[in-house]
């Protein structure tokens, strides 16, 4: 067994063993576990069945895992991403009102072009025709919808008639365990304690019991039925003008977050030294476009690769090995639906809020000199959130760098692939 897994996952090339391997994959999974407590909540508000979503995301986070693992031989863990699991929900099927299957529908086709643009040259042409600001501005204000959606399911921020917004009611049992499961993560993270996240969803549920909040249903079971969500994607309903700018925008956010986070987790772990050159990266996007496909199967939004996968690197994990581990883990994992389905949405609120935030600390890069290229960015992170949609903050943002640009006389600063982009956001705002 040794030998074999040593000539698959090239473990004494890479300077590394067995051992470790599997600890990595273990700590990369505490690290991004609550994912599968999180995306299900999230999901079923769109209408789909919460236990079938359980399964499903347990399912397409290890499919991906097993795919990233053998085909790229990266450390890298993958689930559905969190953001683009916010705007599934709230935005396309909540606010546009389109079905879930329809959304379902749009992720597929974003894959499916993601797909595209990672076997081809596409994805270097997208990547450099949006200013890295932009791109930079993306992450971070899906960092604030993302924080947005935590403040308002823990009731730390509630409507107001008046002033649009206010603080929440302290007083309310619910508020107050969603502000301490938030203190709980973060002091855990500032202390540099694995699986910061889940421990803090998991205490602040435990809470919730003991007051009487919530009742114990039991840790393990057979898996919820699949049947509800499996398969069911609508991609004709999806193949109208008016998915173009949402599949844009499941594309956009995909593409750029998963790029970053490959490049920054690959470097750490000095899988790649020439930058985008490296072969190994250009697998790992092919695994990760394809994950967003069949993903779409399961009924999950796009599964993306997780920076908490860096938490593995930094315990030593170095192959493929990691994410096969990681991938068992969440198989395993599907037996624990009844401690899912009693998870209050207090509970992963501070959750939400705490990748909100570390979401914004991008913006650190972003060119603060430049303000032709700030107040851009600028837009897309202050837009997203208040206009509670990933698109309309992303065109918004998108067609204030164009018009700037064009009344500054840097007309020819702009790139062929951002021409296409502004007619088809310029197209959202006219017809639809």
């Amino acid at each position: 067994m040794k030998q074999t897994l040593d000539q698959i996952f090239k473990l004494q090339d890479n300077h590394t063993t067995i051992k470790k391997e599997f600890l990595a994959g273990f700590t990369t999974f505490i690290t991004m576990a609550y994912i599968i407590f999180v995306n299900p909540q999230i999901m079923a508000l769109s209408g789909m069945d919460q236990g079938a979503i359980f399964v499903g995301t347990c399912l397409a986070a290890a499919i991906a895992c097993f795919v990233m693992g053998f085909l790229a031989n990266w450390p890298i863990g993958l689930a559905p991403g969190m953001g683009l699991n916010a705007f599934f929900t709230y935005t396309v099927v909540g606010e546009m009102g389109y079905s879930w299957e329809v959304a379902l529908g749009a992720v597929f086709l974003a894959g499916v072009l993601f797909f595209i643009m990672s076997i081809t040259k596409l994805r270097a042409w997208m990547i450099s025709s949006i200013p890295l600001n932009l791109r930079i501005a993306m992450g971070a204000g899906v960092g604030l919808f993302i924080g947005l959606i935590g403040l308002k399911n823990g009731g730390i921020i509630v409507g107001n008639q008046a002033t649009l917004l206010s603080l929440g009611e302290f007083s309310q049992i619910e508020t107050l365990l969603a502000a301490i499961g938030f203190l709980i993560i973060s002091i855990l993270s500032v202390r540099k304690v694995t699986g910061a996240i889940i421990i803090g969803i998991l205490t602040t549920t435990l809470i919730a019991y003991f007051v009487g909040l919530i009742e114990f249903n039991g840790l393990v079971s057979y898996p919820p039925e699949i049947a509800p969500t499996f398969m069911k994607l609508d991609i004709l309903g999806a193949l109208n003008l008016g998915m173009l700018a949402i599949i844009m925008s499941f594309l956009f956010v995909n593409l750029f977050d998963t790029t970053g986070t490959l490049l920054g987790v690959a470097t750490r772990a000095n899988l790649i030294r020439n930058d985008e050159k490296s072969d190994g990266l250009n697998k790992a996007l092919k695994a990760d476009s394809s994950a967003s496909i069949f993903g779409t199967f399961f009924g999950c939004s796009p599964v993306t690769s997780y920076v908490e996968s860096s938490a593995g690197v930094e315990a030593g994990g170095r192959t493929g090995l990691t994410s096969i581990v990681v991938g068992l883990l969440f198989l395993f994992a599907i037996f624990l639906s009844p401690l899912a389905s009693i998870i209050p949405p207090y509970a992963t609120a501070g959750a939400l809020i705490y990748v909100a935030i570390l979401m914004l600390s991008g913006m650190e890069k972003l060119n603060w000199s430049s303000t032709a290229e700030l107040l851009p960015a600028l837009v897309i992170i202050v837009m997203i959130p208040l206009t509670f949609s990933i698109a309309d903050g992303i065109a918004l943002g998108f067609l204030t760098y164009v018009f700037l640009k064009i009344f500054n006389g840097e007309y020819r600063d702009i790139a062929s692939g951002a021409w296409f982009l502004t007619l088809i956001f310029i197209s959202k705002f006219i017809f639809l």
